[in-house]
């Protein structure tokens, strides 16, 4: 069998792929001396379906929603979404420390600074 007929055989074995719309979730960042602290908005996901990438200064962020649906489609507006979103970050960033959460459809990601990005107060010496 040629290698086209091969290719050709496994496409037809394949089941048909819906593609799933990407969309960029809501997020609002806040920064304190510690942290900087994301929400971002991704409703409907479980938090099997996200996956956060830390990875040469850039945050990456993905959740996909999947709907159960029973019986025939009559009308649909509300199903599957992918939820993508990329970030650069400071290298202040301690990798190893950050943590997240997901509460009510919102993911709640904690960025602690590394012990020398953040301020200290500078004592001053008498001479």
């Amino acid at each position: 069998m040629s290698e086209r007929n091969e290719l050709i055989k496994k496409e037809e074995s394949m089941p048909a792929r819906r593609d799933i719309p990407a969309i960029a979730p809501l997020v609002d960042i806040y920064e304190n001396d510690h942290e900087i602290l994301m929400h971002a908005d991704m409703p409907g996901v479980a938090k099997e379906d996200i996956s956060i990438n830390i990875d040469n200064g850039k945050l990456s962020i993905l959740g996909t929603r999947k709907t159960q649906t029973s019986g025939a489609e009559t009308w649909v507006e509300f199903g599957d979404v992918e939820y993508v979103r990329t970030f650069s970050v400071p290298q202040s960033i301690d990798v190893a420390k950050v943590n997240a959460e997901l509460n009510d459809g919102v993911l709640h990601l904690h960025l602690p600074k590394s012990e020398a990005a953040k301020p200290r107060q500078i004592e001053i010496k008498a001479a």
